[in-house]
């Protein structure tokens, strides 16, 4: 990691200002103050590892504060910040909950308002997409602020990957580096998801996997390899309790694939922005593994082609077409 900021050689009065500043501009608008007006020292080292930003902070006893003004006016809403921490111990309030972390933990944090109390120590705080969690774990306000804790086996395992790709990320050429910060995100994901099935009673935890696999169906429609084992592989259930738990609300696993393939299929269909998409492309960007299949499906589901379909919303397709200087 590269030196990028440190309190050593300014004067104490103006440690802790410059420390916010730098906080503000890294991660989140804060208000940062030291308990009694202590003198405040800190550190920061940054690196960036494929396209993740990882910045290791080390400081003295400090509480750090976002207020709701500074969160609506300042906060990124599509960013998250994943922390592991390394020394010490933090108490942090957010979304209503009360999370206490200690070294090996591992927290999921957005830019919402919240307090924390950390102890003097050191982190690892790794920015990321929100959406890169929610596609897999739904709304991340299901486990935003909720601790992994070190005893976890999952926890475990991506801290020490963590701690381990940082160490060795500057001999990593940059495809590898892509590589292994996506594996790092996927370790981060399941031990989020691990800790969520701790968390939730059995009914709750059924409504959350369900929800998980209906937000992956969604990000990845387009792969013709999507079928219920992968996505039970996904989801890290069995595909018996994964089927289970679709049976228990009336679906399916293969016929709600299907089903949101055609759905979306027909909503492009009569998008005026496919317009001049052929079927057969649009066919394989809902995951058909031919035009024949899909107009074959799309047929049974909706009892004429899709070319029909299309057709029948004509004068949508002709408008596009000569407001954008396509037509012939």
């Amino acid at each position: 990691m590269q030196p990028f900021f440190s309190t050593d050689g300014i004067h104490p009065r103006n440690a802790v200002r410059q420390w916010r500043e730098l906080v503000c501009e890294r991660l989140v608008p804060a208000e940062i103050e030291t308990p009694d007006g202590l003198p405040f020292q800190g550190r920061l080292d940054v690196t960036c590892i494929g396209a993740m930003p990882i910045s290791h902070f080390w400081h003295t006893t400090v509480r750090t504060r976002i207020t709701d003004a500074e969160a609506r006016r300042r906060g990124n809403p599509d960013r998250v910040f994943v922390l592991l921490k390394l020394s010490g111990r933090d108490t942090i309030q957010q979304l209503d909950r009360e999370a206490k972390t200690k070294p090996g933990d591992l927290i999921l944090l957005d830019s919402s308002s919240s307090v924390m109390e950390a102890e003097t120590g050191d982190s690892l705080v790794i920015d990321l997409p929100r959406q890169r969690f929610e596609t897999v774990l739904g709304p991340s306000r299901l486990y935003t602020a909720l601790t992994a804790a070190a005893d976890l086996a999952s926890t475990t395992l991506t801290g020490s990957y963590l701690q381990e790709l940082v160490r060795v990320s500057d001999r990593l050429t940059p495809d590898a580096a892509e590589r292994m910060a996506s594996i790092g995100v996927d370790l981060i994901v399941a031990s989020l998801a691990e800790r969520m099935a701790q968390e939730a009673p059995r009914s709750i935890h059924g409504n959350v996997t369900v929800q998980r696999a209906k937000a992956y169906v969604e990000a990845n429609l387009s792969d013709p390899n999507l079928d219920p084992p992968r996505l039970a592989a996904a989801m890290g259930v069995s595909l018996r309790r994964l089927q289970e738990l679709f049976h228990e609300r009336g679906r399916h696993i293969s016929d709600y694939i299907w089903g949101r393939r055609l759905e979306v299929a027909a909503k492009r269909l009569t998008d005026p922005a496919c317009a001049t998409l052929s079927i057969g492309l649009l066919a394989y960007g809902c995951g058909f593994s031919s035009q024949a299949h899909f107009a074959r499906r799309f047929k049974d589901r909706y009892d004429v082609s899709p070319r029909e379909y299309r057709q029948a919303h004509r004068p949508d397709v002709e408008v596009f077409a000569s407001a954008s200087g396509l037509s012939s």
